[in-house]
């Protein structure tokens, strides 16, 4: 895995130094942290997401890929379920990119959805 950084806590890319596939990999820093966001290095989509959740309380744990980091690009935007990246993941679940994460902020979702998965104090 090509990534050019990782920001969070008790995150592991190969654990015990194991090759993992692309799709474990992800699916297992996802099931790490309550919020996750994979991005390409310098996406502005990603940093307007980090804003947002940043602003109701909420710190994502960001996973920078490069561009070199094709299969793990892949399979992050495949597990979001909307194909593409940024992809954001909240309590194990795929939102989508920015635009789910917008639909939940504006319906009043995120706020409860982020605290029912411990990203946020009552």
């Amino acid at each position: 895995m090509q990534a050019v950084s990782i920001r969070g806590r008790g995150l592991t890319i190969d654990p015990a130094g194991e090759e993992e596939a692309p799709a474990e990999r992800v699916g297992r820093l996802v099931r790490e942290s309550p919020v996750v966001i994979f991005a390409r290095r310098g996406c502005y989509m990603a940093h307007v997401m980090k804003r947002l959740l940043a602003a109701v309380g909420a710190h994502a744990t960001v996973i920078e890929l490069d561009a070199g980091a094709a299969e793990e690009l892949a399979a992050a935007a495949e597990a979001s379920g909307h194909g593409a990246v940024p992809a954001l993941f909240v309590g194990g679940a795929p939102v989508g990119g920015l635009e789910g994460l917008m639909g939940l902020h504006l319906s009043g979702r995120l706020v409860p959805r982020l605290r029912e998965v411990g990203a946020l104090c009552a």
